[in-house]
């Protein structure tokens, strides 16, 4: 899906009218009170909540029951589906004229009416710089992050700043073992090396993906980075992990990272 920052396609007239009120000077937000908090004396106003949905049709493909392989079908069927919801998610944060936009949740729904279909959602608040420093990633659009308004704030203050989330998809179709092999290890304890490899082989082509996604932006790491295993109904042997992060890039001058303090809790 190409990126248009004009584009509100597919949004309701009553998505129209909440992002109206957003420019009015409303603000809506799904942070915290002591997120908000923070993300204001980074020097950030929030503008209002940005949402990017797709409800998409999950083909099909067969697998071979004694051989591990990745679902590539699958893969991009999921890949597919976060981009889009993503980009919508990005172009709500372009309407509002938003820097970036933080504590994005990917999440990925089904209902009972679609055995093969997911709802797949990105939300997030878009947010603004105070000042109008440049905040936003290489390619133009805002920058997005899944870091909290804690991290965020924290984030800036070592000198480096979110370029985007970056994210890795793999779903695995991983073999079954053979009614004689599965009886010869019946009350054993002992590796079962097809199923190691399998998943280590699937959980390394996520990572992978998510690290070229990041040097395609330039980024200099990948923080928060996270590693989900999911079935999504495909059956019990195909498990699709998913990686996600945000990368950063350092910016303005070098900043003396201060120690940290001990707080003791008194709640």
């Amino acid at each position: 899906m190409s990126y248009d920052p004009t584009s509100l396609e597919g949004v309701p007239e009553a998505g129209r009218e909440r992002l109206e009120q957003n420019r009015r000077g409303l603000f809506t937000s799904d942070l915290s009170v002591a997120e908000f908090l923070l993300v204001k004396e980074a020097g950030f106003d929030p503008l209002g909540l940005v949402v990017g949905s797709s409800i998409f049709h999950i083909g099909f493909q067969q697998s071979n029951w004694k051989r591990s392989q990745e679902m590539t079908v699958l893969s991009e069927a999921m890949y597919g589906a976060r981009e889009l919801a993503m980009t919508r998610m990005e172009e709500e944060a372009d309407q509002l004229g938003a820097d970036g936009v933080v504590g994005v949740r990917l999440e990925v729904g089904r209902y009972d009416w679609g055995e093969h279909m997911a709802e797949f959602l990105a939300i997030g608040t878009a947010i603004r710089h105070r000042e109008g420093e440049l905040h936003r990633a290489p390619n133009g659009r805002p920058f997005t992050s899944d870091l909290s308004g804690q991290d965020f704030w924290t984030l800036l203050r070592s000198g480096h700043r979110p370029v985007g989330m970056v994210m890795g998809s793999c779903v695995y179709h991983v073999a079954h073992r053979g009614m004689f092999q599965s009886m010869r290890q019946a009350g054993q304890n002992v590796e079962l090396p097809n199923f190691t490899q399998a998943l280590y082989d699937a959980r390394e082509l996520a990572m992978e993906r998510m690290q070229a996604e990041a040097e395609a932006v330039q980024a200099e790491g990948i923080v928060g980075v996270q590693l989900h295993e999911g079935n999504h109904g495909w059956g019990s042997h195909v498990i699709e992990f998913f990686a996600v992060g945000t990368a950063i890039v350092p910016y303005g001058d070098d900043r003396t990272i201060e120690p940290p303090q001990t707080v003791l809790d008194l709640s």
